[in-house]
């Protein structure tokens, strides 16, 4: 099984838009994929998940990230590195079930001009930590607003050519 995480509880977040435009090219590339958006966390995750407290509202999210064995995240930059609620969400999954020995694909996304490389390179040192394989090959997209069309797709050359080599990449890891 293969997750898309879209990295932030933001509503309407141009996350969420880039995790179905991955999900949606790699499906025209024969891989089926599902998106976990962490809008979709319990409200009182911080009560009811961490410490080893399990909730009945979290569960069917922990099946969900125990059976997956390659996560693709989209990591918005928020306040130079990535949201607080992505670092909760992973503290909230079972260790080391939930990642350990698994594999990883990033995708750091900003509206300034660096793509969230700090915030990328922060969440991998954690994925390191939790034995996430990270592939190789991440992709910092800049300047968001700009990158993408009326339909939500990527439409500037660059960025299809890195985004479609990442995704051929990501299949075969």
């Amino acid at each position: 099984m293969i997750t898309i995480i879209s990295g932030t509880n933001r509503p309407n977040s141009n996350t969420l838009k880039i995790a179905k435009y991955y999900q949606k090219s790699l499906l025209k590339k024969g891989l089926e994929t599902q998106i976990f958006n962490l809008e979709d966390l319990p409200d009182q995750l911080i009560k009811t998940d961490l410490y080893g407290k399990r909730s009945e509202a979290f569960q069917p999210i922990q099946e969900l990230i125990t059976g997956t064995e390659k996560f693709l995240f989209i990591i918005p930059e928020y306040n130079g590195s990535f949201p607080g609620v992505l670092k909760t969400f992973i503290d909230a999954c079972n260790f080391p079930e939930s990642f350990y020995n698994k594999k990883a694909c990033l995708v750091g996304i900003s509206s300034g001009k660096y793509g969230n490389i700090r915030g990328v390179d922060h969440f991998a040192g954690i994925c390191s930590y939790l034995h996430l394989h990270v592939m190789p090959l991440r992709i910092h997209i800049s300047a968001i607003k700009t990158e993408m069309n009326e339909a939500f797709e990527f439409y500037k050359e660059d960025t299809l050519k890195f985004t479609n080599e990442q995704m051929d990449k990501f299949i075969l890891f």
